[in-house]
């Protein structure tokens, strides 16, 4: 195979809809080096599609125009708009503002909150010692 039948092998993403859509080099260095961004799962993908849908029935719901939203959070309308369409390109911060706009901002720092992570506690407590000995010479008192 030639390298560009491999390049063009390697650009073409299957998507999730059965059709082909083309991923975006992050990075070209000289001598043709491409750094490729890697594709969004599936499940990702729909997460921050339904976010953005969410974010807007809010909106709509508060009765805030695009545009007033927009300037509350210090951003574009067509930030917004892309955000509300679930675009995966739209960065973190922007959901946090709008998430603070609508005073639900809570639930942006309860996503992974630690003191409820029932996975990394149940690991955390596989790695305790079965049973804890005093050194010698101490007590073992506090």
């Amino acid at each position: 195979m030639s390298l560009l039948g491999f390049l063009i092998d390697f650009l073409l993403v299957p998507s999730h809809n059965g059709s082909h859509r083309v991923a975006k080099p992050l990075f070209t260095y000289p001598l043709g080096v491409i750094i490729m961004e890697s594709p969004i799962p599936l499940p990702v993908e729909r997460a921050i599609r339904k976010l953005g849908g969410d974010i807007s029935l809010a909106r709509r719901r508060r009765h805030i125009s695009q545009a007033s939203l927009a300037e509350r959070m210090g951003a574009s309308v067509s930030t917004v708009r892309r955000m509300e369409k679930g675009d995966v390109r739209v960065p973190i911060h922007f959901l946090g503002r709008a998430l603070h706009v609508f005073g639900e901002i809570h639930a942006l720092e309860q996503l992974l909150d630690t003191a409820n992570d029932d996975i990394g506690l149940t690991l955390m407590d596989e790695q305790l010692p079965k049973r804890v000995r005093s050194k010698s010479g101490g007590s073992g008192a506090l």
